[in-house]
């Protein structure tokens, strides 16, 4: 058979998509291999809403969790800080409840990327004490993010500095793992952290730590500024995907509050591929009235999820 240049190039080019594919494919251990399981995976997902604990309205916690409650949210987000302290008091308030801890959003001192070895062991220390509380109340892991932007003096972008990563968080996994949860990492967007801004980042980072109490997370406000696609930062993760944050896509508002902008499916479309089952959770602002505007989120996300 003849080969001109022009088939040649169009073979190589549908030769190398249908690689590249197959790669990302096995990179994702809960990829379906087939339309039957396909359908199998996307059964296993499911939409289970968190709260933070600014989101519902209330003056203590029980208040809030009655309006979880009433709208069907299953998990809850503390803070961090402190959290040691408060094991005993979120136990009390969730007896008798369909409600969970979900994730343990940060709360820890010091950085891990820090120039100062002083620093760093604060950042450590302040983590195995949210860790510890974090497994006494069954959480999915606690969110760390490895430096913001204002934490200065850190350590440069090089291989050494992640190669140092992940030793540091493989010693903090196992840590995690023996406590019966995990540490996630958080990818941010560039206005917010240099270091780890996309979930494959986060997610080759997992792989190479090859830890089962080190893992990653999404966050739907800074995926609309650092990723291409949301299905594909999701698909990216695979079975590192521990934890998902949702904002609206403009203010970081309240989703619904940003009109059109506010789109979830194509990210919803992505989570059903891997029979996502763990939290989706609100970590956002309001600009209206929490007792309108909280249950309208709901309701776009549910509808949404549904149309993914």
């Amino acid at each position: 058979m003849s080969l001109n240049r022009r088939n040649f190039l169009r073979t190589g080019l549908v030769g190398a998509a249908a690689t590249a594919v197959g790669t990302s494919w096995a990179g994702c251990t809960s990829a379906p291999a087939s339309q039957s399981s396909a359908e199998t995976t996307k059964s296993k997902a499911e939409l289970k809403l968190s709260f933070q604990e600014g989101i519902a309205p209330g003056k203590d916690l029980n208040e809030k969790f009655d309006l979880f409650e009433k709208l069907g949210i299953v998990g809850f987000e503390p803070g961090g800080r402190g959290l040691a302290d408060r094991v005993g008091e979120i136990k009390d308030a969730l007896k008798g409840r369909n409600i969970k801890v979900s994730a343990i959003c940060a709360g820890f001192q010091g950085f891990m990327l820090a120039e100062d070895e002083a620093v760093r062991n604060q950042c450590r220390d302040t983590m195995q004490e949210i860790i510890t509380a974090a497994g006494e109340l069954e959480s999915t892991g606690v969110i760390i993010v490895p430096a913001f932007n204002h934490q200065t003096p850190a350590m440069p972008h090089t291989q050494e500095t992640r190669d140092f990563l992940c030793k540091w968080f493989d010693e903090l996994g196992t840590f995690a793992a023996q406590h019966g949860t995990t540490v996630i990492f958080e990818p941010l967007n560039r206005k917010e952290a240099f270091y780890l801004r996309q979930v494959a980042d986060a997610a080759s980072i997992c792989r190479d730590i090859n830890n089962p109490g080190v893992r990653c997370m999404g966050d739907f406000w800074h995926m609309t500024w650092e990723e291409t696609c949301d299905m594909g930062a999701f698909l990216s993760a695979g079975e590192y995907l521990q934890h998902v944050h949702i904002a609206s896509r403009k203010r970081r508002s309240m989703p619904s509050e940003d009109g059109e902008a506010d789109n979830y499916i194509t990210g919803f479309k992505g989570l059903k591929m891997l029979g996502y089952d763990k939290y989706v959770s609100f970590e956002c602002g309001c600009q209206g009235d929490r007792n309108v505007v909280v249950p309208a989120a709901v309701e776009l996300l549910r509808k949404q999820w549904e149309e993914a």
